[in-house]
């Protein structure tokens, strides 16, 4: 019953989450994109489609965003602070309504239009950075604009968490005094459209005709939810896949706990269900009893756990509150009747098929006790009861990939520790020579040889469930640790982009006098990616999803004679000048499938640039240093728009004083400060970590479970052999150091494999998930074996202390003859 209360309780906690999540987000799928429709580039969307959007008699807004500074006016201190700028049309919102604040108490207002021409509306956190108020200026580029509200609530931001700077918006027709939208500028453009009318129907043949016509304009895609607000849901459906990964891991835990209780149940069982075969009872009478109990039991196990489940579903909501901003609905009967489904399948699956051999049980075992033993014939049984609870998994795992890699691996795990458990008890007696071993050492290696399959069981689940304990132990320590030690300690934590030409000689000396002696300073250019090897590149032909984003937008490309210095070449050769050289980073290469002496062809402000691809590069996106995808080996490039990215560490005891100087002197850079934003990032991840490792209490309890269940399972066996052992003259003190090395060695190599498969774990969550680079302590094998050692001894005294203590007589009298 615990078993399938916490299997249950797991799987409906996140199906309880996600089950209200989806059903918010279809709510306010409109309000979250800004429309009913919305197009999307990074370049403002051909007049054609506003032209065909008013025919169909549908409303229109543009909005286009980028990052930018802020600063407060001289006579208020000149401070300045990262902010996501957002210029809109008039009609802004189309859907959905703007909450704002006059700054006062009371004064909040629910708004469906755009703020006025010469003033901006701002987050609290811009006012609160740069010490200003409702009525002050802003300087923006070379605007100064009036702070006219407070924003509280902005209906198509999408998740806070992306928008690592606070908003500034702005009427579009000011965009163009502030002189930041320059030709290499990184400005993401929407057109939103909706239906004046309820008219559904308008909305769905335009968007059927914009995407007929965005295939023919490169960059522009027609967004629905899922691809309008890509960083919200990329992040949530990160976390939903930890929370499903670990709810999964949980079920199957369970799993195991079940079957191993079940046979136990059982065993214990043959008896008693003998003597009432002679007392007339039938098989199918019995077998009916058996069947009805277990589903009784069943049921109220996972109600159970769909209450637990319902209950620690808050718990999520509350811890990923940052990630969710609106109020969620209620959650439906969907996941409940999911709940008793799973509960009701686990227990019949893999708890009744050895209890149903009960009800087959001979009268004569009254008489010879070797009759009537579990028969393996019901492992077909619970090979289908197996099937049916994996399919049943792989359906409530929200992501086909996600349940057959945690069914699959879960599956290649028990086989591998079965395998090697095999093995080591094969050679356990060869390593134990009966000449010089204590005896004591000499009868626990013997007792585990003389039982291979208990000792295989054994060793498989109690690998089983501390594979989830270590795991759970490196995700909340060193996995996490190297994640948050990625980036370097003397890495910039400035990143200043959008420096003309001219601006050049200029910024490079402020650095210099502000002390900054070693900086990073590259040229970039904005290109498309048209063609390889005169072959015109087409997304849609792309069988791989990042391939297709990555050449679905513009590049930064860059130029230098000499190899970056923090770059690894991996194949061809760097040679500076080299007319026709690119230099293309490894991974791009392996995803679009690139090789050297290919040529790629590259669309910048209308030019077309060509090379040959000379040289590959290893790149290390955690050095926090200036990186590009493709690079041209030559110091200079004229005839290219370009401008100037650099990186460099601010002086740490007046950064902001020497920040404040940047931008006041060159109003139209982008000055992001890295370790803000790297502190946003972490703030956000340590709220999806926090709720996988609420949800990972389930998965430690099922652990334990399966570990006492494991150990406890060979009681009757244990007891018979030590009352033998003791009527043949063997002390107590003897018997209990047989059964605590036996416990000890089964539990180091159970903790040694499981240690190994929960390394292979983190590294791929590290790789794969977290995406950067992670070197596992030695010691973690070696703890392992300590942290099984001790688990496996401390859930046998616990279980087994009863077993030392039974009279020999009555152990003896019940034994099989």
């Amino acid at each position: 019953m615990l078993a399938v209360t916490l299997a249950v309780a797991a799987l409906t906690a996140v199906a309880f989450f996600a089950d209200r999540l989806n059903h918010g987000l279809a709510r306010d799928a409109r309000s979250l994109m800004g429309g009913d429709a919305v197009l999307s580039s990074d370049q403002p969307a051909p007049a054609l489609f506003a032209t065909e959007a008013a025919r169909r008699g549908l409303l229109t807004a543009r909005m286009a965003t980028f990052p930018s500074m802020a600063r407060a006016t001289d006579a208020q201190g000149g401070a300045t602070r990262l902010v996501s700028v957002k210029a809109v049309s008039a009609g802004y919102p189309l859907r959905g309504r703007l909450r704002v604040s006059m700054g006062t108490a009371g004064s909040e207002e629910d708004l469906t239009q755009a703020p006025a021409a010469g003033t901006v509306w701002a987050d609290a956190a811009v006012l609160d950075a740069l010490t200003l108020k409702v009525g002050d200026a802003l300087l923006l580029g070379d605007a100064e604009l009036k702070i006219a509200r407070i924003i509280l609530i902005e209906p198509d931001r999408g998740a806070g968490f992306m928008s690592f700077s606070p908003r500034v918006m702005l009427n579009e027709a000011d965009l163009a005094a502030t002189g930041l939208v320059q030709p290499a500028s990184r400005v993401s453009y929407k057109l939103a459209v909706a239906t004046a009318l309820n008219n559904d129907v308008a909305v769905r043949d335009f968007s059927v005709w914009a995407e007929a016509e965005a295939a023919k304009v490169r960059g522009l895609r027609v967004e629905a939810l899922d691809t309008g607000r890509p960083e919200m849901r990329a992040t949530l459906d990160r976390a939903s896949q930890f929370l499903h990964l670990v709810a999964l891991l949980a079920a199957l835990l369970c799993a195991v706990a079940v079957a191993i209780a079940a046979r136990d149940f059982a065993q214990r069982h043959l008896d008693d269900c003998a003597m009432l075969r002679v007392l007339g009872q039938s098989q199918a009478r019995m077998a009916g009893q058996y069947a009805m109990s277990f589903a009784m039991v069943g049921l109220i196990a996972s109600a159970a756990g769909v209450l637990l489940g319902w209950v620690s579903h808050h718990v999520f909501v509350w811890l990923l509150a940052g990630l969710v901003n609106a109020a969620l609905p209620p959650a439906t009967l969907a996941p409940a009747l999911l709940g008793l489904g799973v509960g009701m399948t686990l227990l019949l699956g893999f708890g009744l098929p050895p209890v149903l051999q009960l009800a087959r049980v001979p009268p004569l075992r009254v008489l010879r006790r070797d009759l009537g033993s579990l028969k393996a014939a019901s492992f077909g049984v619970l090979a289908a009861g197996a099937l049916g609870f994996a399919a049943l998994l792989l359906a409530v795992s929200n992501d086909l990939k996600l349940g057959l890699i945690a069914v699959g691996g879960f599956a290649a795990a028990v086989a591998l520790f079965a395998l090697l458990g095999w093995a080591a008890v094969t050679l356990l007696p060869r390593l134990v020579p009966e000449a010089s071993a204590p005896r004591w050492l000499l009868l626990a290696t013997r007792q585990v040889a003389a039982r291979p399959g208990f000792a295989v069981l054994q060793i498989t689940s109690l690998s089983v469930g501390l594979l989830a304990l270590v795991l759970l132990v490196l995700l909340r320590t060193d996995l996490i640790a190297a994640w948050r030690q990625a980036t370097p300690p003397d890495a910039p934590n400035r990143f200043v982009i959008n420096i003309q030409p001219e601006q050049s000689e200029p910024f490079q000396q402020a650095l210099q006098a502000g002390g900054v002696a070693h900086y990073d300073w590259y040229p970039m250019i904005r290109g498309r990616l048209v063609a390889i090897n005169n072959a015109a590149v087409v997304p849609e032909q792309l069988s791989d999803d990042r391939a297709r984003r990555l050449v679905d937008r513009e590049f930064n490309l860059s130029h230098a004679a000499q190899l970056p210095a923090h770059n690894e070449l991996t194949g061809g050769a760097w040679v500076p000048e080299e007319v026709d050289g690119l230099s293309v980073e490894e991974g791009l290469a392996t995803t679009l499938g690139l090789k050297l002496g290919d040529t790629l062809h590259f669309d910048v402000a209308g030019q077309r640039v060509d090379g040959r691809i000379t040289s590959l590069r290893k790149v290390d996106w955690a050095s926090m240093r200036v990186n590009f995808f493709v690079m041209f080996p030559r110091s200079a490039m004229p005839e290219l728009p370009l401008s100037y990215i650099s990186a460099f560490r601010a002086p740490d005891a007046r950064a902001a004083a020497f920040d404040k100087t940047l931008s006041h002197d060159f109003p139209n850079i982008t000055n992001v400060d890295v370790s803000a934003s790297i502190g946003e990032v972490q703030r956000v991840l340590d709220q999806v970590i926090r709720a996988v490792e609420a949800l990972f209490g389930f998965t430690l309890a099922a652990g334990l479970v399966v570990l006492f269940s494991a150990v406890t399972a060979t009681r009757e066996l244990r007891a018979r052999e030590f009352a033998v052992m003791r009527a043949l003259g063997a002390s107590g003190r003897l018997l209990a150091q047989v059964q605590r090395a036996e416990l000890l060695g089964v539990g180091a190599l159970a903790g040694f494999l499981a240690s190994l498969a929960a390394v292979a774990v983190g590294w791929a969550l590290a790789v794969y998930v977290f995406e950067f680079r992670w070197n596992p302590s030695p010691w973690v094998p070696l703890a392992g074996m300590l942290l099984g050692a001790l688990l496996a001894w401390a859930a046998g005294w616990w279980g087994l202390r009863e077993v030392l203590r039974r009279p020999v007589m009555h152990t003896l009298r019940n034994a099989a003859v």
